[in-house]
């Protein structure tokens, strides 16, 4: 664990990898089986994961079960993401995107700066760094264990709304107790072949690609933090207050959103998501929470079953490719009491190489959704009214 600074940027692309690979397999569980099942058992396998990652002594062992962990996290994501899409009618679904964002934000705020503040102690024999583990996967076990026995899937409250009318190629076979597995595979490969075609999906995919890489890259803020001579305790703070921002306007702009698509039905949520992404060059606190609650997720819900998007994974090693062998990054020469300058400012041009040239590229992206929304939109609508009438 010595180079953990060094292998972290290798231990997230392992944990993304593992999660693109695991998504198709985690599409065809949300297809046919009920979302609290589905989601219980990504928690338990993300708790375990946990677990396992706060009681390892090997860079190896870690690698292994944040490859599991990322598994876990595949199953997860897009099973509360469709269970959310299920959840909310078109007018009112930003809002639940907007609260869902807001929940995580907080709970990442709160393990955030409990693990970076615990990090330099020891409790009861154990190195700090490993007790938010332990405590994450029990917390993750008892979330999971209550998501079982008291959630009810949405598309068994609600049979009979227009909403989950759009929905029914992923609800139908939930019904279907005595499906073979062949045509479980095959019902499931022409549903992707059937999302991968729809035009809106394509677009908001790239987006989530390029867009994943500023994200991926804000994993290197707390090194950085310490680089430039703060204490654990205030790198926690700021950490903290970004956060909260991120928390914020994930949440207001679901409501912001939901309002202006009343007024501008087919091109409120991209202005939307083109604003953050544009303003989250020069303002990152704020404004770049916004894509995800306001356009990304309730726009996918209305065009295509929302399953497929877990993309990002291959970016991660760019903040420290960039850092190290191109801007001179060198770890044997950290100071860990003082910071160090030199490896401080290389750190710093790697993140604003890969986060605001990505903004802007995601800022275009999102320009063919006003034309290209609508026409998806009313072609999810139409199809939804025709499976109506067969019924």
């Amino acid at each position: 664990m010595e180079r953990a600074d060094e292998n972290l940027l290798h231990l997230s692309t392992k944990k993304n990898f593992v999660q693109v690979l695991s998504s198709p397999l985690v599409g065809i569980l949300v297809i046919n089986y009920d979302h609290p099942t589905i989601l219980a058992m990504g928690t338990f396998c993300w708790a375990l994961s946990t677990a396992a990652v706060g009681v390892c002594h090997d860079f190896l062992q870690v690698a292994f079960w944040r490859a599991i962990n990322g598994f876990g996290l595949a199953i997860v994501i897009p099973a509360l993401q469709s269970f959310i899409a299920d959840s909310y009618k078109d007018g009112v679904r930003g809002t639940g995107f907007g609260l869902l964002s807001l929940i995580g934000n907080l709970g990442g705020i709160g393990g955030g700066v409990l693990a970076t503040v615990m990090a330099g102690q020891q409790f009861w024999g154990i190195q700090g760094w490993r007790c938010p583990f332990i405590l994450m996967a029990t917390l993750s076990a008892l979330i999971g264990f209550l998501v079982l026995l008291y959630v009810v899937d949405s598309r068994k409250r609600f049979p009979t709304t227009p909403d989950a009318s759009e929905s029914s190629d992923r609800g139908d076979s939930i019904y279907k107790g005595n499906a073979s597995a062949t045509s479980v595979w095959m019902d499931s490969w022409a549903a992707t072949k059937a999302v991968i075609k729809v035009k809106t999906f394509q677009i908001i995919g790239l987006q989530v690609i390029i867009g994943s890489l500023p994200w991926t890259a804000m994993v290197f803020f707390t090194m950085w933090f310490e680089l430039i001579g703060f204490d654990n305790n205030t790198s926690a703070t700021l950490l903290s207050l970004f956060a909260i921002g991120c928390a914020m306007g994930s949440f207001s702009v679901g409501s912001i959103a939901d309002k202006l698509s009343q007024v501008y039905p087919h091109s409120a949520r991209t202005m939307c998501a083109q604003f953050s992404a544009f303003m989250g060059i020069p303002f990152s606190w704020f404004l770049l929470s916004w894509n995800g609650a306001a356009a990304n997720a309730p726009m996918f819900a209305e065009v295509v079953p929302v399953k497929h998007r877990s993309f990002s994974s291959i970016v991660a090693p760019l903040v420290g490719i960039l850092s190290e062998k191109v801007l001179d990054y060198n770890s044997k020469s950290v100071d860990p009491i003082k910071g160090s300058s030199p490896e401080a400012l290389a750190l710093s041009k790697g993140l604003l190489s890969t986060m605001a040239v990505p903004f802007g590229l995601c800022c275009l992206c999102y320009t063919p959704l006003y034309y290209i929304f609508r026409r998806d939109r009313e072609n999810a609508r139409m199809l939804a009214l025709k499976e109506e009438e067969m019924m």
